[in-house]
């Protein structure tokens, strides 16, 4: 599969119709895409949607084509909307910066992105994750193997002051899957990451060394 063709394959992942392999090779691409990283997060609340209609159906149906062609609709109409968002954003950024540095209204990324791991003691579950720092605070991409397949779990940032921000939230699906996010918190501001169930139990610690 060539890096071009990667870049197509962002609504299908989201699915989760990709065969086994074709989903390994883009999670690999998606650590290093910010555009995928981008277009999964723009899916991700009608795919959100979608999952829940679908657990309610006493059979849930496979996704199709036409499913698929809907979603990519919706996620376009989304994109345009942020856009707006960001251009207004962008104007009242301007207007700030004649009263004060540019570098106070947008800030550099920060440092190297830290990269961390946690392995737990029962059920095979293991997760990677990659923290960049952002102008608007951190930037997550988490990769998760959950044998167990526990169902839907969250991934929480917690402050050293103990405040809680949820980053990402998924449902396990027995296979390794790569899943992106972020939270207002600066990195220096975080004491951990947590991976936690439904119940809130928590399931795996991430901590910055």
């Amino acid at each position: 599969m060539r890096s071009l063709e990667r870049h197509h394959d962002a609504g299908a992942y989201a699915l989760g119709v990709l065969d086994a392999a074709d989903a390994f090779r883009f999670e690999d691409h998606l650590v290093d895409c910010p555009a995928c990283r981008a277009r999964l997060a723009e899916l991700a609340p009608p795919v959100r949607l979608l999952h829940a209609h679908r657990c309610a159906l006493p059979e849930p149906p496979a996704p199709g084509p036409a499913l698929l062609g809907r979603l990519l609709t919706a996620a376009a109409h989304a994109r345009r909307v942020r856009r707006r968002q960001w251009l207004g954003a962008l104007a009242v950024g301007a207007v700030l910066a004649v009263a004060a540095p540019a570098a106070a209204v947008l800030a550099p990324d920060g440092a190297a992105p830290a990269r961390l791991a946690a392995a737990g003691s029962r059920g095979g579950m293991s997760a990677a994750l990659t923290a960049r720092e952002r102008a608007w605070g951190t930037e997550a991409v988490l990769r998760v193997r959950d044998p167990a397949r526990r169902g839907v779990c969250v991934l929480v940032a917690v402050g050293r002051d103990g405040a809680e921000e949820t980053v990402t939230t998924w449902r396990a699906p027995g296979r390794p899957l790569a899943t992106h996010g972020g939270t207002a918190l600066r990195p220096d501001r975080i004491d951990r990451f947590e991976v936690r169930g439904a119940g809130g139990a928590r399931l795996l610690t991430l901590r910055p060394r």
